[in-house]
C-alpha cells in the first residue's frame, strides 16, 4: 500500500478490519518493521485524536515520530504552478513535500476545506499536489472529502460491536447502520459523512442515510444508500447510529436551518434496536448529541476513539510491508 486515502486504496475492507483487531490483541507483534522508519505527521488544521493515536500506533511498530503544524510552525505555501511568488506565499509545495519525503519514509497529512469553492474543494488538489511531490507512501489524516481512518476506526467499531452482540449470528446478520445528520453552530465540511458512506456501501451492512432536506451528500459519496428526510423513520430497528453534522453540498458550505428536532437523545433512541451511539468527535454536548446518550450505556463514542490507533496502525503495517518500499 503506498496511499491511503479512500477505501478504493484497500484491496479488502475485511481483512483490514481483521488485521486491526488482531493488532489490538498484539501490538508490539511487528516492531521489527518499523525499526529505522519514521513516520511524518504534517497538519494544516487541529486535531486530537488523530495526531496522538497515529503516533502511537508508529511506535508501536517500532516507527519513530516527528510531528508539524504546517500551517503554525512552517512556512505560508504557494499552491499553484506558473506563479510569480511576489505575495504572501513563502515556500512551494513542490520544495515543501519534496524535502518533508526525504526526511520521512511515510507522511501523514491533514488539510482541511476552505468551504468556499466547491470545485476547488473537490478536487483535492492540496492534498494530491502533497502525494505526488513527496514521493513516499501517504496516509490521509483528513482531506477536503475524506476522513479514512475515522471510517476504517468506524467500520472496526461496528464489526467488534455487533459480534460481541450477536457471537452467534454475526457473519450471516448484517446491521442496520444509520447515518443521521445533527445541528451545528458552525458550517461543517462533508468529509466525515462523505467517507463514513463511502464505506459503509462497501461494508456488509443495510446503510441508511437521513437529513434535513438540502443537506444531501454528493451522490458519488451518497452512492446507492437509502435516503430519509423523515429520521424518526429512519432510525427504525437501527442497530448503529452515527450521529455527526455537515453543511451543505449544494449550496455548498451554508447552514440551511436550526436544525431543531434534529439531536439525538433517548427518547430518538428507543425508535432503534438499543443501538451503538456513534460520532468521530469532538462533540458539542446538548446541540449535536444528548448528554443522556454520551453518558450512557448505547454511547461509543470511546470505543472509537481507541480504535483509531487499531485503524492507523494496520494502515502503517501495510505500509512497512509493501514490496515497493
Amino acid at each position: 500500500m503506498k496511499l491511503f486515502s479512500s477505501v478504493n486504496d484497500v484491496q479488502n475492507i475485511d481483512s483490514l478490519v481483521a488485521e486491526a483487531l488482531a493488532l489490538k490483541q498484539n501490538p508490539y507483534a511487528h516492531q521489527h518493521l518499523g525499526k529505522n522508519k519514521t513516520l511524518g505527521l504534517i497538519f494544516m488544521n487541529p486535531s486530537l485524536r488523530t495526531r496522538i493515536s497515529s503516533q502511537k500506533a508508529a511506535l508501536n511498530l517500532g516507527m519513530q515520530v516527528i510531528v508539524m503544524n504546517l500551517d503554525k510552525e512552517g512556512w505560508a505555501l504557494e499552491t499553484q504552478d506558473g506563479v510569480i511568488m511576489n505575495g504572501t506565499t513563502v515556500e512551494h509545495i513542490r520544495e515543501a513535500a519534496g524535502v518533508l519525503g526525504q526526511y520521512c519514509d511515510i507522511i501523514g497529512f491533514r488539510a482541511f476545506p476552505g468551504l468556499q469553492n466547491r470545485d476547488y474543494d473537490y478536487t483535492e488538489d492540496l492534498f494530491n499536489k502533497f502525494v505526488t511531490y513527496c514521493k513516499v507512501p501517504v496516509i490521509s489524516l483528513e482531506s477536503a472529502t475524506r476522513h479514512p481512518l475515522q471510517s476504517l476506526a468506524d467500520l472496526i467499531t461496528i464489526k467488534e460491536v455487533w459480534a460481541a452482540k450477536n457471537p452467534a449470528t454475526a457473519e450471516t446478520k448484517k446491521p442496520k447502520v444509520v447515518l443521521t445528520w445533527a445541528p451545528h453552530v458552525k458550517p461543517l465540511p462533508q468529509a466525515v459523512a462523505n467517507s463514513f458512506a463511502e464505506w459503509m456501501n462497501q461494508a456488509d451492512v443495510n446503510f441508511t442515510i437521513t437529513h434535513p432536506e438540502g443537506y444531501e451528500l454528493s451522490p458519488q459519496f451518497a452512492g446507492n444508500a437509502k435516503v430519509n428526510h423523515n429520521q424518526n423513520q429512519a432510525l427504525q430497528n437501527a442497530d448503529f447510529v452515527y450521529v455527526k453534522n455537515w453543511s451543505s453540498y449544494e449550496d455548498y458550505g451554508k447552514i440551511l436551518n436550526d436544525g431543531k428536532g434534529w439531536m439525538m437523545d433517548n427518547e430518538k433512541l428507543k425508535l432503534t434496536n438499543n443501538a451503538g451511539i456513534m460520532h468521530c468527535l469532538p462533540v458539542r454536548r446538548d446541540l449535536e448529541l444528548a448528554d443522556e446518550i454520551l453518558d450512557g450505556p448505547n454511547s461509543l463514542v470511546l470505543n472509537q476513539a481507541d480504535n483509531r490507533t487499531w485503524a492507523a496502525q494496520a494502515v502503517l503495517k501495510n505500509m512497512l510491508l509493501t514490496d515497493k518500499f
